[in-house]
């Protein structure tokens, strides 16, 4: 008799499943993710019996000893510090990023390292072993213990780590894995889901740190049901543009360490390089005696990064004012020229309004708030903002200066780069104390009125 096959429809953003195509899942209310999938009937040894009996004991928590984090040194400082301090023995981390960004080469470079002391197995799913060559001697990586497997079934991949006990393992990438007995084709929601549980538990069984090099689709999110972000370890993104040469390594989920922590990169003929002073970096090349540009300072876990913001306002050529941002939130750039035109009298309806972060750096903490606001003013009255200022601090909807954490941080990284006067929320000043008298100018400002006129006078 032949084996009955069923169409289900499976929801890319969740997994949720229906019987019948939708245009918006049900369950997370996404658009056009529904997806057909094949699948075969469940065999009778699959299902779970009633009178299966137990062989796992649960533990009591005051039993479990607890061991050492054994963690691998990838020999890339900014690589560590993204991983929570090296990459920790038996963990499952997905590396995510547009094509071309430099995934591939980050991992091999690595590898350089790592194979000092430890078996690398390299499963090369979309290239051939010649082409990884090429790309080593490119890199300069001519470790003895890497060893490259041109390989897609997940099932055999898994065998192979059972039988031979790599030290590290690299899969690029999870899209290409299939198993055979799935009816689905590869790179598909149930392939991706299964291959990667498949890989994860060998993992954990033979204690062996694994790499998942992930695509992303069109909206910039891990190609794959959602589940897939859930079942790793530690989820990075590689961020940038091909035509600039920084690159932001960002961690969005680590069980071993911070999620709030960022590694610079810079992208040249030998591979990426570590860029130990992102600061310096990001603000060299700020143009002299310009409107619209003014410098902020945001946090990125433990690190405070000095960021240009630049603000163009123009006379508008069109019934509707456009309204641009790249590197800012659109929606919070809309509210802060809201903000502006209310509580502090600057009219931005009849201007386009543009909004850059320079470098190529996402600014998604509210502390750059005010930086935003007074490029915007600046670029609208053509006047010169300040060189040797900093700026930073939270606009609220009644036009007032709200406090911000890491003000010490903030503050000590812009001394360190020279800077002479900075303008800070009125609350964070009285909290901080008198050390910094002497070493920098710090102005306390309640409302964005009072921090226009500060950064570069009576605008």
């Amino acid at each position: 008799m032949a084996t009955k096959l069923k169409s289900v429809y499976v929801c890319a953003k969740c997994g949720a499943e229906t019987a019948k195509w939708c245009g918006q899942c049900p369950d997370c209310g996404a658009w056009n993710t529904m997806n057909e999938e094949i699948r075969g009937p469940v065999s009778a040894t699959s299902k779970i019996s009633s009178g299966k009996s137990l062989s796992t004991v649960a533990l009591r928590l005051a039993d479990i000893q607890q061991e050492c984090t054994v963690r691998f040194d990838t020999g890339i400082g900014e690589f560590n510090r993204v991983l929570g301090g090296g990459l920790v023995k038996g963990s499952l981390v997905l590396l995510s990023g547009d094509p071309g960004i430099g995934k591939s080469t980050i991992l091999l470079q690595a590898c350089q390292h790592l194979g000092t002391s430890n078996k690398i197995l390299y499963v090369a799913g979309e290239e051939s072993a010649h082409q990884i060559k090429s790309r080593a001697q490119r890199l300069n990586v001519d470790t003895v213990n890497l060893y490259i497997l041109c390989e897609t079934d997940a099932q055999y991949i898994c065998e192979y780590m059972r039988s031979e006990k790599p030290d590290i393992v690299i899969i690029d990438s999870i899209q290409t894995m299939s198993i055979a007995e799935i009816q689905s084709l590869p790179g598909s929601i149930t392939q991706v889901r299964e291959c990667t549980n498949l890989i994860m538990r060998t993992a954990k069984a033979c204690d062996i740190p694994v790499f998942l090099v992930g695509h992303v689709n069109k909206d910039g999110n891990i190609a794959g049901p959602k589940v897939l972000e859930h079942i790793v370890d530690c989820v990075l993104y590689f961020e940038g543009e091909k035509h600039i040469s920084c690159r932001i390594l960002r961690a969005v989920k680590n069980r071993f360490g911070s999620t709030n922590e960022i590694g610079v990169f810079e992208m040249g003929e030998n591979g990426l390089t570590e860029v130990l002073n992102p600061s310096k970096m990001l603000i060299s090349g700020r143009a002299k005696n310009a409107s619209g540009s003014c410098i902020t300072c945001t946090m990125e876990g433990s690190r405070p990064i000095l960021a240009e913001v630049q603000g163009l306002v123009a006379p508008t050529s069109f019934g509707n004012p456009r309204r641009m941002s790249t590197g800012f939130d659109y929606n919070r750039t809309a509210m802060l020229l809201a903000v502006l035109e209310k509580r502090a009298g600057y009219f931005f309806n009849t201007a386009d309004c543009y909004v850059n972060i320079a470098g190529g750096l996402k600014l998604d903490e509210p502390a750059a708030d005010l930086a935003v606001a007074i490029s915007l003013v600046s670029s609208l009255k053509d006047t010169i903002i300040q060189e040797n200022i900093l700026i930073f601090g939270e606009i609220g909807l009644s036009g007032e200066i709200r406090s911000v954490n890491a003000c010490e941080q903030r503050i000590r990284e812009g001394i360190r780069l020279g800077f002479e006067k900075c303008i800070i929320p009125q609350n964070n000043l009285k909290q901080l104390s008198r050390e910094w008298s002497g070493q920098i100018e710090l102005i306390g400002v309640k409302t964005v009125r009072e921090a226009v006129i500060e950064a570069g006078g009576s605008f």
